[in-house]
């Protein structure tokens, strides 16, 4: 049986959410990849235990991660349940619904139907209680949002949910959603997006400055771009990289189009002291107002090297200027 790490809880820091009493770590793992079917149990469970071992106590997942959908949540609760079992009350678990998950009108988007029947599958997948945080995972546009966020309120006052979260709204989405949470009393603490140096929408829709106003947090998923921001890239697209093995969320033409601004940003990294991986994280956590990362990993050496960034969060106004700057030559909007 899996023994915790007696130090774990040394290095990695802890942001309140928010105005919230719920603090994350600066680093959580997401299950998005690399914990579907394809993947052996036994690399899961050494990258989960190794998190967790380094201090990362948030695990995320999603009613359709895998592949195939429901899989990753499988994975999940079968090494919360061998190895992890003993600390669930120090693990923050957290779950999605929004996405295509069954056939039939009732098994995607934003209904009460659908975001209700989704929580207790994903729970027996999950083989859980409860998860820690709930989302809705994108707006739907046919839905009323009250029902939406009534469906929300409901997972809480079932104790399927502690905590409500938004995730891929924008600013005024998540204004509209927070009043009515807040008259349904529900403890909503915290947004879900897309953020990184060459990703800027939280902050043109007016989603970061939303959460900052309304004391919510914000957790950053896709912090390295779909992996243009390591080192992956550095010398081109080698056959096993996911833009030939996926391609669904990264194209050739993109990694192309950036090749230039990922050398002069890996440049600068390493002037540093950093990778170009730890210091894409250290920006998206450098001001404050996104107080968790979400990173995938499929090997123990890519999590430590990431976990590594906390070490140097800060930078000159002259790094970030330059940062700026190699995003406008590449055609970035900042």
């Amino acid at each position: 049986m899996y023994q915790a790490d007696a130090a774990r809880y040394a290095a990695m820091p802890y942001n309140r959410i928010g105005r919230s009493g719920l603090k994350l770590p600066a680093i959580s793992l997401g299950i998005w990849h690399n914990f579907g079917e394809p993947f052996p149990l036994s690399n899961m469970k050494e990258l989960l235990c190794a998190a967790f071992d380094a201090g990362i106590t948030h695990f995320d997942a999603a009613n359709n991660y895998g592949p195939p959908p429901g899989s990753a949540e499988t994975h999940l609760g079968e090494i919360l349940k061998q190895e992890l079992r003993p600390y669930r009350d120090e693990l923050i678990i957290s779950t999605k619904a929004g996405y295509d998950m069954w056939p039939g009108p009732y098994g995607s988007w934003g209904s009460r139907k659908y975001l209700l029947s989704s929580l207790d599958q994903s729970l027996q997948r999950l083989q859980l209680d409860y998860v820690d945080i709930f989302y809705h995972h994108r707006p739907d546009p046919e839905t009323p949002l009250e029902e939406t966020m009534g469906a929300l309120a409901s997972a809480v006052q079932q104790g399927k949910a502690l905590y409500a979260g938004l995730s891929n709204y924008s600013g005024e989405q998540l204004r509209q959603a927070s009043a009515l949470l807040a008259e349904l009393h529900v403890p909503f603490v915290i947004n879900q997006n897309r953020y990184s140096i060459f990703d800027r929408t939280i902050e043109h829709n007016g989603l970061k400055a939303a959460a900052q106003e309304l004391g919510k947090g914000i957790i950053a998923f896709s912090p390295l771009a779909q992996g243009l921001l390591s080192s992956r890239y550095l010398d081109g697209i080698s056959a096993d990289s996911r833009v030939i093995t996926d391609g669904r969320f990264l194209k050739a033409d993109t990694v192309n189009a950036r090749h230039e601004a990922i050398a002069q940003l890996n440049a600068l990294a390493q002037a540093r002291g950093q990778s170009l991986a730890q210091m894409a994280l250290a920006w998206v956590l450098r001001d404050g107002q996104v107080q968790s990362v979400l990173i995938g990993a499929s090997k123990v050496s890519q999590l430590q090297e990431n976990i590594a960034c906390t070490q140097q969060l800060t930078f000159t106004a002259e790094e970030l200027a330059m940062i700026d700057k190699i995003c406008e030559q590449a055609g970035i909007a900042i």
